[in-house]
């Protein structure tokens, strides 16, 4: 801060100062912003007679600069102790300076000598205000990343421990599945013409592929895939199998735009997994729907990745939705599980890729990045 030269009459104005130091106080504390609930609020009037103090010190020349930064840090730790809007402190702190100006201006100094002084009382107080806000918003980020922190600590144990549970629940099931389904497949080669067991068979895959979703839900660890080398456009054509009477039922119509030449490295029946997810998912929202209702496969290489996108033109997701869409147990729909978009996110990132969705009134996509 600029020095006050001596050759002014500083001692008039700090004598003046003086005199009405109870009187700005007051008109200073009527003007502020107070909470009630605030339990800080006492101390705001001595931090407003301290400022007062390194305002005359200041025209006086004497003030140290780290004694306005030691005393702005402990402003916004009560601030933010208190838990009050930083945007009060920095009216109050406004407020105070055009008071502390009007009282100068009282004084009889001449004008060129008072306009030194504004300044140097303008800059003490833009000095505070940065300090001050400055260190509010550092203790409020570490606050905020603290609390965030330990919500997710709460919630990784949550699941955790949920996730022990589901997997021993789900084991139980998954053993006399495994001998039903075992011995569908034995009644099926013996009597190739007894009806219905094809309709046995695909329920008790269906039971099967769910019963898997839970356990991966459990799993932490990061996978040993059985990795092989495989087309993309071979995999969406074993899928269309499965899931062509959907698409007739609902009159879907499908678009393909896929590079047959592209190769992935992966774990086949895993990604196999991830896309039927998302593609059953785009026909049920597709149902919500008037037709036309459009189903888009896309492939292709961008900047040495491959990319799948799966687009369809159902209702929009919510934005406030998109964010949450791959949490564990979130879901908008009635009857269900919350766990496959979940689990479509963790096998893709166990693949090293990424996966994504962007939604508006036209369409919404799921972007699937995988290494090559």
């Amino acid at each position: 801060m600029k020095s006050i030269s001596k050759q002014y009459n500083i001692e008039t104005i700090i004598k003046f100062l003086e005199n009405r130091e109870t009187e700005f106080i007051e008109e200073w504390y009527i003007s502020t912003l107070t909470d009630e609930k605030d339990f800080n609020k006492d101390k705001v009037k001595l931090n407003g007679l301290h400022m007062y103090g390194i305002i005359k010190k200041a025209i006086n020349s004497s003030f140290c600069p780290k004694e306005v930064r030691e005393f702005a840090y402990k402003v916004a730790e009560e601030r933010l102790e208190s838990n009050t809007n930083i945007g009060e402190f920095v009216f109050n702190v406004n407020t105070g300076r055009s008071i502390i100006i009007k009282y100068v201006l009282m004084s009889e100094l001449p004008i060129i000598e008072l306009q030194m002084i504004i300044n140097d009382i303008n800059d003490l107080f833009d000095q505070f205000c940065y300090h001050a806000v400055s260190r509010y918003t550092e203790l409020k980020d570490k606050q905020i990343e603290e609390k965030n922190l330990y919500i997710n600590e709460i919630h990784n144990d949550k699941l955790a421990v949920l996730g022990q549970l589901s997997s021993s629940f789900v084991h139980e099931f998954r053993n006399p599945l495994t001998s039903i389904i075992g011995f569908t497949k034995i009644l099926k080669n013996e009597n190739p013409n007894l009806k219905y067991l094809d309709i046995i068979e695909h329920e008790l895959n269906q039971l099967k592929f769910r019963i898997t979703q839970f356990l991966h839900t459990s799993k932490v660890e990061v996978n040993v895939y059985q990795k092989e080398t495989f087309q993309v456009s071979n995999l969406f054509e074993e899928m269309s199998q499965l899931i062509y009477p959907s698409i007739v039922d609902f009159d879907v119509n499908i678009f393909s735009n896929i590079d047959k030449e592209i190769l992935i490295e992966a774990n086949k029946e895993e990604i196999k997994q991830v896309l039927l997810n998302i593609m059953i998912n785009s026909i049920d929202a597709l149902k919500q729907k008037e037709k036309p209702r459009r189903l888009i496969v896309s492939t292709f290489i961008e900047n040495s990745k491959t990319i799948i996108e799966i687009s369809n033109n159902g209702p929009e997701i919510p934005a406030t939705s998109l964010n949450t869409i791959f949490e564990p147990f979130y879901t908008t729909k009635k009857l269900g599980t919350g766990i496959g978009l979940y689990v479509c996110k963790k096998i893709i990132e166990n693949h090293y890729g990424t996966i994504t969705c962007q939604s508006n009134q036209e369409s919404t996509t799921f972007r699937i990045t995988l290494p090559i």
